[in-house]
């Protein structure tokens, strides 16, 4: 450091060595020009007219004055963007579909998103983020699909099934449908661990509150009732939560309070690690009687323990498949090895197809 103290200055090459004595006659032209002098202001004049001739060319606005501005302004754009504003850009015929992501299951939103949208029905789908990576992301690739309601979980990893973070994950979902009702919408949720062979909505006949699907594995007749179907041994039926159409009705409205109930007198412990599928079966329980609920048939919405493990169902109904969901089985790689296996995991030869691209 002590060297650097004592460094001679660096003289200018192109200095004179011996500069002339200030009352010599050049010495004006020695002082650096004030704007204030006519000289002056006619260079910064000049200087104005080019820079406003060539820049526009140049693309330096672009690239080095309003990069930063424009990227700040998106990021406040989304921040700032609300659910209402959200579904009534998305909504197509007063309808809305609706899915809850976080960052690690991006692949999965992509795999669900080329499904829908070889049924193209992909314009009504808004992407509910429980992250602002997510939230980022998605509106980069396609404005306006992502929205966030505050406030963001804890959901950079990826929650494992029974873990208080898949508890909080999960038991945002009532409030975020409720809140579509509320707005006067017909939503359909969705799990991105699912993926449509199918286009659903001819299925959503009548005008029923609420329309769901049993996460039962035992094969059902291909006539079977369509009312809630009885209790289990645990004293509620076994519906699944993640598959669920709801219009914007009394009785639906009814269902998604009940659901946030029984989500707030059930919460999680280390003792019971509870979920938000058992609060929803007692939610359809507790109102069966004053709520008009459809089950959806089981050969076109079937669960995983069904569709995935029972072969000869599967050729006895082939062709009658419209959603199909990839549960009972946990862990995020195991998922995506099982959809590979059955030639479901579309990301890898068609991400082009999605409204995200690749990602």
């Amino acid at each position: 450091m002590s060297s650097f103290l004592h460094q001679r200055p660096i003289q200018n090459p192109f200095t004179n060595a011996y500069p002339i004595s200030p009352r010599s006659s050049s010495s004006t032209s020695q002082r650096p020009i004030s704007i204030f002098t006519p000289t002056g202001l006619i260079l910064l004049l000049s200087l104005i007219v080019i820079l406003g001739v060539f820049v526009p060319w140049s693309g330096l606005p672009q690239s080095m004055f309003s990069s930063s501005n424009k990227l700040s302004s998106s990021v406040s754009k989304w921040r700032d963007y609300s659910l209402a504003e959200a579904v009534s850009f998305v909504a197509k015929n007063g309808s809305v579909i609706v899915c809850a992501v976080s960052q690690p299951y991006l692949p999965f939103l992509n795999n669900w998103l080329i499904s829908i949208t070889r049924q193209k029905h992909q314009e009504k789908v808004l992407v509910i983020a429980e992250d602002y990576a997510t939230l980022y992301k998605v509106n980069e690739k396609w404005p306006g699909h992502a929205v966030l309601v505050p406030p963001a979980p804890d959901s950079q990893t990826a929650h494992k099934f029974g873990s208080q973070g898949f508890f909080n994950f999960t038991s945002r979902r009532p409030r975020h449908l409720l809140q579509i009702l509320e707005l006067g919408y017909n939503v359909m949720y969705n799990d991105v661990d699912m993926l449509w062979l199918g286009d659903p909505f001819p299925y959503l006949e009548g005008n029923h509150d609420v329309y769901f699907t049993d996460d039962m594995a035992a094969v059902k007749p291909p006539n079977h009732s369509h009312d809630l179907p009885p209790p289990g041994k645990k004293g509620r039926t076994y519906i699944c939560s993640c598959m669920i159409f709801l219009r914007p009705t009394d009785g639906a409205k009814l269902v998604m309070k009940k659901w946030i109930e029984e989500l707030q007198a059930q919460p999680w412990s280390k003792a019971k690690k509870a979920n938000d599928q058992p609060a929803f079966n007692w939610a359809l329980n507790k109102t069966a009687g004053l709520v008009d609920l459809y089950l959806l048939p089981q050969t076109a919405f079937p669960t995983g323990g069904l569709y995935f493990k029972n072969q000869t169902w599967v050729q006895q109904t082939k062709g009658m498949h419209v959603i199909i969901h990839n549960n009972y089985i946990t862990g995020f790689d195991k998922k995506i090895k099982r959809f590979r296996d059955y030639g479901l995991w579309l990301v890898d030869d068609h991400a082009l197809e999605s409204p995200l691209g690749r990602l």
